[in-house]
């Protein structure tokens, strides 16, 4: 069971991630199971996070960030190791 919702900004950067990830994390499960293909999700998600980076930080900004993302990818960055059983 989750906590009462924390007005925004009041939690530490790491802490607002952590529970910015546990909130798609569950959205994402609740889209899989209505029957949203995992790709489709992927995509809605890039989108709008790029979205709003541009909104944030406008398109210059967010064109840079967007560059450095194949290394990280390249380098593992986004891999989840999954525990074998």
């Amino acid at each position: 069971m989750r906590s009462a919702p924390v007005a925004r900004g009041s939690l530490p950067d790491h802490e607002q991630k952590q529970a910015a990830l546990d909130l798609l994390q569950d959205a994402w499960v609740e889209a899989r199971l209505c029957g949203v293909d995992g790709d489709c999700m992927a995509q809605a998600c890039l989108f709008t996070a790029l979205s709003e980076l541009v909104s944030t930080y406008g398109e210059n900004a967010a064109a840079r960030y967007a560059e450095g993302l194949p290394d990280r990818i390249a380098n593992g960055e986004f891999s989840i190791q999954l525990a074998r059983q």
